[in-house]
């Protein structure tokens, strides 16, 4: 009895695992789950921890063994999606940003939201020009510290925090300035939220980058937005699509399609090629989610869709949860006291207290990249200068929407976007050179990297170099016509054997149905006909005869040992 129940223990206790989110502002919520949960059982968990119940803005991003991104899919199994032993590490993000954070009805969302495009400020997603980073910069600091106190915050206190990347004195003197005159007074409820309306005009606002290339092997990032999709290459963004104009995302392999209807009936197809076959598909399942999400009036109206033309060929994906429109709907009908908000200190974004120590900076440059590393974009490495990104007002004009437009004197450059980042594991090593590049590192090797930190300048030039160098070889060249050939041919190879395949089974299923006891006209006639007649006294009854002495054989058998 003490064994038998001592193994029900034991295989209780394999039916659970441990699993650990790390929420958007850097604290972790731990808990332990049964291996065949879903993910919405833990996506319910998080929300109701943190008190949220516009959560259909929010999702559960995880990294698998392969270095590749993914959000977790609420209908399915958790361990099965995540195809590593547990414990399970994750990360709550925004997976459909608001187009109107105003309009969101709680302001436990919006906090949360102002977290994420906090982020993304941070880590080179969101780009703008200098005069709106000094005045988001600026937000962000009344909202951490409050109004300015000379007493509590000495000259050059705003070059105490990080914004950015990495940016200038003279703008780090313009958002002190701005603190200092222009926000006196506002709460931290309402900086956060001047500066998610000042976030909300930018072009890159929502925007998850998936680096690409295009047909000519130029760079290219890919994203969806709540306006639409949209194409960054260099310094410009060069198309914009509505999601009222997207017909049709495809892909196959690393091949990536999105097909669209515009203006005076103009159709146009544009084709880009990702890093790997994983990675083109976790974008196409990004595009089908998010136009899904903002184009659908409801969810009844979303269909599942395939990855090609063929049925027997490619992915099937549906969309599983509510869309805007049902969102906002469904927040206005809430009605409770507004819950109580912990925000986080403000200590998250200080790299110091005092000027001298200057060494600390690389490491909470990459400690941050770690915490924010299932987004996969750490630090982006260039200069914020005096040149960022026009704001997003010309999007408004339809007949501007899709043509070409510079967004910044310098290229768009989300650090690390191309190598997604694995959440880091306990006990993982990784070299200096990428933890002082940005991407991630244990927080046992961010405390040894201090005494290195002086050479961060010089770390940084030559990671930089090497990873670009490894971006070219990794990314792919476009397909030629020997292979476009090719992957035709094999289309209609394929089409041929399924054609086949369905006409045995059909032959299968007319021998069936006229050996049966149907009594059917057309059935009638066919037993009627010489030739039916001799497959069935030559060919059918024998096989019958043959399977039956066979099933005898094998009962008799069965029933001796």
């Amino acid at each position: 009895m003490l064994s038998r129940l001592m193994s029900s223990s034991i295989r209780s206790l394999d039916r659970e695992c441990n699993c650990t989110v790390r929420l958007l502002d850097d604290s972790e919520y731990t808990c332990t789950i049964q291996r065949d949960a879903k993910g919405q059982y833990l996506f319910d968990l998080i929300c109701h921890h943190l008190n949220l119940l516009e959560k259909d803005y929010f999702g559960i991003r995880y990294v698998d063994p392969d270095k590749q991104r993914h959000w977790l899919e609420f209908t399915k199994s958790i361990a099965k999606q995540m195809k590593s032993q547990p414990p399970f590490t994750m990360c709550l993000r925004v997976k459909f940003y608001p187009p109107d954070p105003a309009a969101l009805k709680e302001e436990i969302t919006r906090y949360l939201v102002f977290l994420q495009v906090k982020r993304d400020l941070y880590h080179g997603r969101l780009l703008c020009k200098t005069s709106d980073a000094a005045l988001l910069a600026a937000y962000i600091l009344q909202a951490e510290i409050g109004d300015h106190d000379p007493g509590k915050h000495p000259e050059g206190y705003s070059s105490k925090f990080q914004f950015f990347p990495k940016h200038s004195e003279k703008l780090e003197r313009r958002i002190a300035d701005i603190h200092k005159t222009e926000l006196i007074g506002q709460s931290p409820e309402t900086s956060e939220l001047n500066f998610l309306q000042k976030a909300q005009m930018l072009e890159t606002y929502g925007v998850d980058p998936h680096p690409c290339k295009d047909v000519s092997g130029n760079p290219a990032f890919l994203a969806f937005t709540p306006f639409g999709f949209t194409v960054l290459q260099g310094n410009r963004r060069i198309h914009f699509l509505k999601w009222e104009e997207v017909t049709k995302l495809k892909f196959e392999a690393k091949t990536f399609h999105i097909y669209a209807n515009q203006k005076e009936d103009k159709k146009i197809i544009l084709t880009y090629f990702a890093p790997t076959p994983e990675a083109c598909k976790h974008l196409w399942k990004c595009g089908v989610e998010n136009q899904a999400f903002y184009k659908l009036e409801k969810s009844s109206q979303v269909r599942t869709v395939s990855s090609s033309n063929l049925f027997f060929k490619g992915s099937r994906f549906r969309y599983s949860g509510k869309v805007a429109k049902e969102v906002m709907e469904q927040s206005a009908k809430i009605k409770r006291d507004p819950p109580e908000i912990h925000r986080s200190e403000f200590l998250c974004f200080l790299l110091s207290l005092n000027h001298g120590e200057l060494a600390s900076s690389a490491v909470f440059s990459g400690l941050e990249s770690l915490r924010d590393s299932a987004h996969s974009t750490p630090v982006r490495s260039v200069s914020h200068g005096d040149s960022f990104m026009s704001s997003r007002g010309h999007m408004v004009d339809g007949s501007e929407a899709s043509t070409s437009g510079v967004i910044s004197d310098e290229a768009y450059s989300p650090s690390d976007s191309v190598l997604p980042t694995p959440v880091a594991e306990h006990g993982m090593e990784m070299p200096l050179a990428r933890h002082l590049n940005g991407a991630p590192c244990s927080i046992d090797e961010e405390k040894d990297s201090e005494a290195g930190a002086s050479k961060e300048g010089q770390g940084v030039d030559l990671t930089s170099g090497r990873r670009a160098l490894r971006m070219v070889r990794s990314r792919p060249s476009p397909p030629s016509d020997v292979e476009e050939l090719n992957k035709f041919i094999l289309s209609v190879l394929r089409l041929f054997l399924v054609t086949i395949g369905l006409l045995f089974a059909l032959l299968l299923l007319l021998i069936m149905l006229t050996e049966s006891d149907l009594d059917i006209a057309f059935l009638r006639d066919i037993r009627k006909t010489p030739e039916f007649q001799q497959f069935h006294f030559e060919y059918f009854c024998p096989l019958r005869r043959w399977f039956a002495c066979k099933l005898r054989w094998m009962g008799g058998f069965l029933i001796s040992k």
